[in-house]
């Protein structure tokens, strides 16, 4: 765990150093220098976001929580940090507390400098991280309220964080879970109040394809067109008590996995959903698949626009052309470093 500056002071002097090193010299000889000359510093990595955006990711962290019934987890600490990057690590590596995170939590890094930054952030959040040192853990609930702040020297196990206690402190603030049925019924219920449809998406934490219509969805300008006619609904089928037996009730099978959607009117009745001619559409990516969603929105909100169907669809041939070059620069890179290396030419 690293506390303060001070902390960070070798217990050695450099003159104390350059005895001991002397004193090798002369009873090992110099092959005992070569074997314990340190090994070439590794590459600084790059952990904490050093833009100046905690609070805008904060933001929107709060926001998917309130959409998934999760909660927020800060961690303050910097790159410099060894104990932060320790902790991160753990937190990706550690099959269980990895689980849990990426099913509870909405995890947010933001960088305190040398003790010199965020401080208004931590302030307003009730994260008091001087005395205690870095890494230091704010949890929150999706309202922003604080839950619980905690140092992490207590979760410490020698020279590395115990697991069993980190992932004891995390389950200890996990969300109680909700109703699938409460959520779509609260959403039916605004529906009604303001002459729209609700969308209902089923996803769940470990599909990336439902993060990613997620995120799509949440763009300013997809948001602003489905905001104006459709109420958005996710049901989490995993977390959601009940989540995959509603799911059943508007589907006529699950061998088109997830994410899957369903329009329904305010009495109940399903007007579309995403089983198209070849099965479940799931994030639409392919033409056809992308032509099924347009005629699946045009059947469940009449009153959408031509204009705004084209820009719905011109984002999601944009998401799609997006991911192809990203996937091509990778396999260049890949192909580029095989090339390189040095096995390749012998």
């Amino acid at each position: 765990m690293t506390l303060s500056p001070t902390r960070l002071a070798g217990r050695f002097s450099r003159t104390r150093i350059a005895s001991v090193v002397s004193a090798a010299a002369i009873l090992l000889g110099p092959a005992a220098l070569a074997q314990n000359t340190p090994a070439a510093k590794p590459a600084k990595r790059s952990i904490y976001p050093q833009a100046d955006d905690a609070r805008t990711r904060l933001d929107a962290a709060l926001a998917e929580a309130k959409a998934t019934n999760t909660r927020v987890l800060v961690q303050w600490g910097d790159d410099w940090c060894g104990w932060c990057l320790k902790l991160h690590d753990l937190c990706g590596q550690d099959r269980a507390i990895a689980r849990e995170l990426l099913y509870e939590y909405e995890v947010v890094l933001v960088p305190v400098g040398r003790f010199d930054r965020n401080l208004e952030l931590a302030h307003a959040l009730g994260a008091d991280f001087k005395s205690s040192g870095v890494p230091f853990l704010t949890v929150l609930d999706a309202d922003g309220n604080s839950l619980a702040q905690q140092e992490t020297g207590s979760l410490e196990d020698g020279p590395n964080h115990d697991p069993a206690k980190v992932l004891a402190f995390l389950k200890s603030h996990e969300a109680a879970p909700r109703s699938a049925i409460s959520v779509r019924d609260a959403a039916l219920e605004q529906a009604k109040q303001s002459d729209r449809v609700v969308m209902l998406d089923f996803s769940a934490p470990w599909c990336g394809w439902c993060r990613r219509l997620a995120a799509w969805s949440k763009q300013p300008e997809v948001h602003a067109i489905l905001a104006r006619h459709f109420v958005e609904a996710t049901i989490d089928i995993d977390r959601d008590a009940g989540g995959k037996e509603l799911m059943g009730k508007y589907r006529r099978d699950d061998s088109g996995g997830i994410p899957w959607f369903a329009f329904v009117a305010v009495n109940g009745s399903v007007l579309a959903t995403a089983d198209g001619p070849e099965g479940n559409v799931g994030f639409p990516s392919s033409d056809d698949e992308i032509a099924h969603f347009r005629a699946a929105l045009t059947k469940a909100a009449p009153a959408i626009s031509a204009s705004e169907l084209d820009t719905l669809t011109a984002s999601l041939v944009a998401d799609r052309t997006a991911r192809e070059e990203a996937a091509k620069a990778a396999r260049a890179a890949r192909e580029k470093q095989a090339t390189e290396s040095p096995s390749s030419s012998r």
